[in-house]
């Protein structure tokens, strides 16, 4: 079954289509150094990318709720970070594009 005609039960597809959207918007809000470098670039060039990540989905999973309520925000944070950490454990393993 190819993923245009699954039965989605959950919303998936709008809900990635959001999460889409918001990691295409944090490429014009993240501070980046003269070089356009983003600061994640750099902890993930010193080795430490998943532990950065996994750090950041806890971070984000402990705040929801305390932060301004039960934040959406923070939901989309823990996607973004679990896609950053995918990406990373592909490029350490050799399995990614």
């Amino acid at each position: 079954m190819d993923k245009m005609s699954a039965n989605y039960k959950f919303n998936e597809p709008e809900l990635i289509n959001e999460l889409y959207q918001y990691i295409a918007d944090t490429y014009t809000k993240h501070y980046v150094g003269p070089d356009n470098i983003q600061a994640f670039e750099l902890i993930a060039s010193a080795g430490h990318g998943v532990g950065f990540t996994i750090g950041d989905i806890i971070k984000y999973a402990a705040r929801y709720g305390k932060k301004n309520g039960r934040n959406r925000q923070d939901l989309l944070k823990i996607l973004h970070y679990g896609i950053l950490a995918l990406y990373i454990h592909d490029k350490e393993n050799n399995n990614g594009n």
